[in-house]
């Protein structure tokens, strides 16, 4: 058995990862994670060499992250530590004796049509500012199109951050009202269709900006021109719903919001299942038990038993 450097290690393994063509943002997400473990271990042992007991207490160390991002983490272990298997570095994969962290379950809370309306009417301007001698003013903020068309998408169709990002002008078909979406979770493609509205609010935005090239991003930064990265689109929308008043917003409340309102509104759990690029109907069940509680409570306030006193 050869007795390799981790770091070593690491390389061949992200080497394998990118020719089996893993999303992007998987090896950047393994990167991380990774070069953690090799600030962790001193002197750069062999993967031979590390134990349970050493990855225990590298796990342990992590206390302010959530259980749900630890969980990425021993995730991620666990994959070197198979492919450390499978290339005969270890005797065996030691992460499977780890038991993995149970994820939180997150308070899932859509936003309102209110808040919705807010944060739109919010796009066009900044927050209200004073200069000296005049009366409170605002100024248009840059990107007012681009911004008000990304919040139609990510109402209307789910998206992920990272696959709103990723979206260039050619995966846009304006004819047939649909996106071809790359899921930031692995290299499967979806079709996802968007509605009218959403269609003249992203043709407005296109019809400004009048790129002549397809192969670029449908939501680039305003500052380099090149993918929006998502850590922005959060601040983005956290700046957007500041304006608003609206708490607690970012990309993925989007995509609770557009898959509640999905099922309120008859959509069926395979269909939406397939649109947000779910592998399992675990999330989407979820989502159908707040459906369901909307249902109920309909039911009690319109039931002719109920009212009627019967």
């Amino acid at each position: 058995m050869n007795s390799l450097p981790v770091s070593t290690a690491i390389e061949g393994f992200l080497l394998e990862c990118s020719a089996r063509r893993l999303s992007p943002n998987i090896i950047i997400f393994y990167k991380a994670i990774l070069a953690k473990l090799i600030r962790f271990m001193p002197g750069d042992p062999s993967i031979a060499e590390i134990t349970k007991i050493q990855l225990e207490t590298f796990l342990s160390s992590l206390v302010t992250l959530s259980n749900k991002s630890l969980l990425g983490h021993h995730a991620t272990l666990s994959a070197l530590w198979r492919w450390a298997e499978r290339e005969r570095l270890v005797e065996r994969n030691i992460v499977r004796d780890i038991p993995a962290p149970r994820p939180e379950d997150r308070v899932i809370n859509p936003f309102t049509q209110a808040e919705i309306k807010s944060m739109l009417a919010a796009v066009e301007k900044s927050a209200f500012y004073t200069r000296p001698g005049q009366h409170p003013m605002q100024h248009t903020t840059p990107g007012a199109q681009r911004n008000r068309a990304m919040l139609y998408v990510l109402l209307d169709t789910g998206l992920r951050a990272s696959e709103l990002c990723g979206l260039l002008i050619r995966d846009l078909d304006m004819k047939t009202h649909t996106l071809i979406v790359h899921n930031g979770k692995g290299n499967k493609e979806r079709q996802i269709p968007f509605s009218d509205n959403t269609a003249k609010v992203v043709w407005r935005y296109l019809a400004e900006r009048k790129t002549e090239t397809v192969d670029v991003p449908l939501f680039p930064s305003l500052a380099t021109g090149h993918e929006l990265d998502a850590r922005d689109l959060y601040h983005l929308i956290a700046r957007i719903a500041a304006r608003a008043g609206v708490a607690d917003a970012h990309p993925h409340r989007f995509r609770h919001t557009f898959a509640i309102q999905f099922l309120r509104n008859h959509g069926d759990v395979y269909t939406l299942q397939r649109i947000l690029g779910h592998s399992t109907l675990e999330m989407v069940r979820r989502y159908l038990a707040i459906a369901q509680t909307d249902i109920e409570a309909a039911h009690r306030l319109a039931s002719p038993v109920a009212n009627w006193r019967l």
